[in-house]
């Protein structure tokens, strides 16, 4: 019954997807129009947007990588000075929204309107003007940056706990230094239990750049907001991008599971087999093999 109920709304749903219309001023058009969705999904303008998107993703994420790096050392230090600035940074970029963030980093030239070098409380060596250099892709991307360190931080201090103090031990006993123990020793084996939220952190951050929109970078959704402005076609253009997050994000959970695979290696007597293998698997089964009309056979003392 189930089945049924679940089979019947999927029906529903294609229905309304595909064949339903509306009425509109007395003129009957389809619902959700696809062929205007069909004419927007690789114009030039999308692509550029889709372009923009995936540049904002990575240099947000490379950036917060870095720092989240660095901070979960901290984090780690015995030092109380060290570790209490790591966990305040943390605490203040984790309480902050990041639509917030975006929206200060924005208009930081106001309170920053330049950027000096120099020695500290002493002369300057250099100064900069903001307003040059500050352009929206770069705002976007410090703000994203540094929130995206707070998270990744606590992910990575998570996968440096996971490994056995031992491992450390053993590498100091050798006479490696502190920091080349946790680059040689400690991250390798870290980075079973890093990936999987990293990959996450990754597509999460891949549609997070949307709000990256409001302080206009023209990404995705920005250069959909520019089309149905123009020509007021809201639901179409906005399923348009929305098709395109899916497709991006499909392939970066095809790309976390080879990465979580590969860094498996060492830690499973059998690797989980890849969607490829299950589908030659799934080829070569016969009828009578794995179940399939023939009973079980058991073997006992009886």
């Amino acid at each position: 019954m189930a089945a049924v109920v679940v089979l019947v709304l999927a029906a529903m749903l294609a229905h309304s997807l595909f064949f339903s219309h509306v009425v509109i001023n007395g003129r009957p058009r389809e619902r959700f129009e696809w062929h205007v969705i069909d004419h927007y999904f690789l114009s030039t303008q999308i692509l550029v947007g889709l372009g923009v998107t995936l540049a904002l993703t990575a240099v947000a994420m490379a950036g917060g990588i870095v720092i989240g790096v660095a901070l979960a050392v901290m984090r780690l230090s015995p030092n109380p000075i060290v570790s209490g600035s790591a966990w305040l940074y943390i605490w203040f970029f984790r309480g902050t929204p990041v639509f917030v963030q975006l929206l200060f980093w924005f208009n930081a030239y106001y309170i920053f309107p330049t950027f000096t070098v120099g020695v500290p409380f002493g002369p300057a060596v250099a100064h900069f003007d903001v307003t040059t250099w500050l352009t929206p892709f770069v705002a976007a991307s410090v703000g994203l940056s540094l929130n995206e360190g707070a998270y990744m931080s606590e992910i990575v201090r998570a996968g440096i706990i996971s490994v056995d103090e031992g491992q450390t031990e053993a590498a100091q006993a050798l006479g490696m230094p502190r920091l080349m123990a946790l680059r040689l020793i400690v991250l390798p084996q870290a980075m079973r239990v890093i990936i999987p939220p990293t990959g996450n952190e990754t597509i999460s951050m891949l549609k997070t750049t949307s709000l990256a929109s409001v302080v206009t970078v023209r990404e995705l959704l920005f250069q959909a907001q520019l089309i149905y402005s123009a020509n007021y076609e809201i639901i179409p253009l906005l399923i348009v991008a929305s098709l395109q997050y899916l497709w991006v994000t499909s392939l970066l959970m095809v790309g976390q599971y080879y990465i979580e695979r590969h860094y498996a290696r060492g830690s499973a007597r059998q690797l989980p087999p890849t969607p490829l293998e299950r589908l030659r698997r799934g080829l070569l089964i016969r009828p009578g093999q794995a179940g399939f009309g023939r009973a079980p056979f058991i073997v006992g003392n009886d």
